[in-house]
């Protein structure tokens, strides 16, 4: 990076590095989600084999709580994580009943 004492130019530089940074960030969420997803649905397609119910709630309450403690080794707020593992986990389970039928 170059350097520079104007501070409106110094400003934007530095706004332009989070941006990028954020911008690889979103990007390896997606695909992290999406392997994720590819494994959620083997998990399905192997509930629907053997008639297993589409939702494990005592799995679920297990996840959430990792998640949440996760999320503070992280200093993220568990709240937010609880809430995203729980959008999560309801889009496995309609993926895990579209299975069933």
């Amino acid at each position: 990076m170059t350097e520079t004492h104007d501070p409106v130019a110094r400003a934007a530089a530095l706004l332009k590095e989070h941006r990028e940074s954020i911008d690889r960030l979103d990007a390896i969420l997606v695909f992290t989600l999406a392997e994720r997803f590819k494994h959620t649905q083997a998990v399905g397609v192997l509930k629907a084999h053997h008639d297993l119910p589409p939702s494990d709630p005592a799995r679920e309450e297990k996840q959430i709580a990792r998640l949440q403690d996760l999320a503070e080794k992280a200093d993220l707020d568990p709240d937010f994580a609880k809430k995203f593992l729980n959008f999560v986990i309801q889009e496995v389970i309609k993926h895990h009943e579209q299975h069933q039928s």
